[in-house]
């Protein structure tokens, strides 16, 4: 289940329409339903608050004046670095860290201190 802070795509009949922010999740007097507060993520910034069921929530299809809809979470894929893949270390050898190669790190705290 999507919960706050968590950012979501939104898909209308089928297709990936926008993406929004979870801001808030209040109980609605029926049960099983929710007031979901989402920022959408789009130019010009907007808040809307929809009344979901708690399933509508976790993914499941609904509707809204007749047209599909649905919430899927976005999870932050993997990068090639956090991917661990045995086929690399042979048997018995402990895996040691990659060179950085050539990165600067460049530190903002210094740049704008007061």
């Amino acid at each position: 289940m999507a919960r706050e802070q968590d950012i979501v795509l939104i898909y209308f009949e089928d297709q990936p329409l926008s993406f929004a922010r979870i801001e808030s999740i209040l109980p609605d007097n029926k049960p099983d339903w929710y007031h979901v507060k989402l920022l959408m993520l789009q130019m010009p910034l907007q808040v809307v608050t929809w009344i979901l069921r708690d399933r509508y929530i976790m993914g499941d299809e609904f509707t809204m004046n007749g047209k599909r809809m649905r919430l899927e979470l976005v999870v932050c894929p993997e990068t090639p670095e956090e991917k661990d893949d045995p086929q690399d270390e042979a048997p018995g050898e402990e895996s040691s860290p990659k060179p950085a190669g050539k990165a600067t790190v460049i530190s903002l705290k210094d740049k704008f201190k007061r």
